[in-house]
């Protein structure tokens, strides 16, 4: 795929395809968390990942959790409306590059739900080395990580013209 292919439009059905799947699979694992994994219980899966339920009342490392929950609310609306404006003006990374943007809405759009919802978002997946704690994190934090680093790899990639013109 050429990066200078125009990404799908974010109402696109691959735009809406991969924001739904995003906000529903996280949503899904979210609520399978909230039912059945007592708060603050460990699950060891693999020697650096466990199941553990805690509530972030910020964002990413419980960074400005002093926001409050309304002024959080209102920063994730500014971000999401300022991606979804690269998105609709980008015009170069062809699909992979509307996945990635799809991936960040739909990650954004999965954390606004829980605060919405319960006033602070639903963290799951907490990742050690050994007794060494590094992060607890959900799948729409996947979908916030995993977007920007396609975005990058995408859009600092060689466009095919200036492949050509490489002596």
């Amino acid at each position: 795929m050429s990066q200078s292919q125009r990404p799908d439009r974010p109402l696109s059905l691959l735009g809406l395809g991969v924001i739904a799947a995003t906000v529903i699979v996280d949503q899904g694992t979210k609520l399978l968390a909230e039912r059945h994994l007592a708060y603050g219980e460990q699950i060891d899966l693999l020697p650096i990942l466990s199941l553990l339920r805690v509530h972030n009342p910020g964002i990413a490392f419980s960074l400005l959790e002093g926001f409050g929950d309304w002024g959080l609310i209102a920063l994730t609306l500014a971000v999401t409306a300022i991606v979804l404006t690269l998105w609709q003006r980008s015009s170069e990374g062809g699909r992979a590059a509307a996945i990635g943007y799809a991936l960040i809405i739909g990650g954004a759009l999965g954390n606004l739900i829980d605060r919405f919802a319960y006033g602070h978002v639903v963290d799951f997946l907490y990742l050690h080395l050994g007794a060494r704690p590094l992060f607890v994190f959900n799948l729409a934090d996947t979908a916030l990580t995993i977007g920007p680093i396609l975005l990058i790899l995408v859009l600092l990639r060689p466009s095919k013209t200036e492949e050509d013109q490489t002596p």
